[in-house]
This record gives structure tokens, C-alpha cells and sequence, in this order.
């Protein structure tokens, strides 16, 4: 694998529900993470005192992240919209020769600063709200 490009990883978001998806504009930084929980089935019995985990049980997780400058009205306006009204719509992450993540998020967080000398910045912050597909490149 060749190394990769940062902005090359993308954040789309479905505007209309109908999968139609686009880039969320003057995204600077991406990041996406995935967690699963753990269950802890430690017993007096498992060898040499080891912790012992029950594979598969735990909850998963992911998390989208993104930072940027205002770009583009529309996709501005749909986040700010998701947020206020609660929504979970679908996502995609293009991961560069990885693969696409899909599936519905919620708007956790939106940060918006600016410096007198500066260009108005904005964050966001999502976490998954359902199960997730991945379709590899």
C-alpha cells in the first residue's frame, strides 16, 4: 500500500434522503474512528490468572470528526438543519484504498470560530447511530 492522502479521506452526507451524497465542503481535517466494548468473562478458572474477553459481544462504535472552513452554503446549512432538528441520516467515509463506511450518524457536536485576522472555522462531531456497512475499493 502507497502511502495515502489526507484529503482524500472524505465525509459525504445523503442531502435529500435519497442517496444522493456529497461532500460536506471546506473540510480541512477528517478522522474516523471505531471502537468496540468489551465483556470481561474472567473466571477462577482462566489460565494463569488472564483476562479472558467474550469475542463478538461487546457494542460497537464509530465516531467522524471533521474540521474546516465554510465552502459551500448547502452542505453548511444541512448540518446545521440535522443538528437543530435531532436527525441520524447516512453518511459515507471514503477511505482512501480502503473501502466506503455507510450508515446513519448523528450530529453530536458543531463548533464554529473565527479570529479577527482569520477565516471563520467550523467542527463537527458525529457518532453512529446504527449499524454500519463497508464496501472496500
Amino acid at each position: 500500500m502507497t502511502v495515502q492522502k489526507g484529503k482524500d479521506l472524505l465525509i459525504k452526507l445523503d442531502l435529500t434522503g435519497t442517496g444522493q451524497f456529497e461532500t460536506i465542503a471546506g473540510l480541512r481535517a477528517t478522522r474516523i474512528t471505531f471502537n468496540a466494548e468489551t465483556v470481561d468473562v474472567t473466571s477462577l478458572e482462566s489460565a494463569g490468572g488472564w483476562r479472558e474477553l467474550l469475542g463478538g459481544a461487546g457494542v460497537k462504535s464509530a465516531g467522524i470528526s471533521g474540521s474546516g472552513v465554510f465552502r459551500d452554503e448547502g452542505t453548511d446549512e444541512r448540518a446545521r438543519q440535522i443538528f437543530f432538528d435531532g436527525q441520524v441520516p447516512d453518511f459515507q467515509v471514503i477511505i482512501p484504498d480502503f473501502g466506503i463506511v455507510e450508515g446513519k450518524f448523528m450530529i453530536t457536536s458543531i463548533e464554529y470560530a473565527g479570529s479577527h485576522d482569520g477565516e471563520a472555522t467550523y467542527e463537527l462531531a458525529m457518532a453512529s447511530a446504527g449499524q454500519l456497512s463497508f464496501n472496500p475499493l
